[in-house]
């Protein structure tokens, strides 16, 4: 959906507008936000579990696995800058747009001009700075995660293990250099899309 932006305000704001706060549109929102607080809660269990199994061991230097990638070491810091990037971005979007036009309240732009938000966000260097270090702690987060989960689901074979890891890298790697290209499209203002803008 977001690439259409990198194209067209108009498409992408019709997709805006086909989605706005539509039941089912609000089902998934919801459905998104209990998983990600689902995942949320696991995740500090998960690291306070760990912490306490390692016990003091943890500070020693020495000790460091080359086998165990640096995002899996830091999987908690990357939470948390992912954590602070998702209420930004809830913020600037999901804010400005479904939730301003389920408890109608007046906002700058339409809610369902979405490529108005895209405009008024990335023109802010900081925003766009913010969301560059968001993609690149999500980028770690998945690349690590992608493959971990299927680990822990039991698709872990010695022949398989290695192509999921290349899999969820090539994928992740993708995905992320997207949204980082639409960032700075916007950002800097090559995106096709803005020649017409407003």
């Amino acid at each position: 959906m977001n690439v259409v932006a990198f194209f067209s305000g108009d498409a992408y704001n019709m997709i805006c507008e086909f989605l706005g706060s539509n039941w089912y549109a609000v089902a998934g929102t919801l459905g998104l936000a209990a998983l990600a607080v689902v995942h949320i809660v696991y995740a500090f269990i998960l690291t306070m579990q760990n912490r306490r199994a390692r016990g003091n061991e943890r500070y020693d230097v020495s000790a460091s696995h080359e086998t165990v990638s640096w995002a899996s070491q830091n999987m908690l810091v990357l939470g948390l800058i992912i954590l602070v990037g998702l209420v930004l971005h809830l913020y600037n979007f999901w804010g400005h747009m479904m939730f301003a036009e389920l408890a109608h309240i007046q906002v700058a732009h339409d809610p369902a001009d979405g490529f108005a938000w895209i405009l008024e966000t990335f023109s802010c260097p900081v925003y766009s700075v913010l969301y560059l270090v968001w993609i690149v702690a999500l980028w770690f987060h998945l690349s690590h995660g992608f493959w971990s989960s299927l680990h822990t689901l039991g698709i872990s074979g010695k022949i398989w293990f290695k192509r999921w890891h290349t899999i969820g890298i090539v994928y992740v790697t993708i995905l992320m250099g997207v949204f980082a290209f639409l960032v700075l499209a916007f950002w800097l203002g090559f995106a096709p899309s803005m020649c017409c803008a407003y």
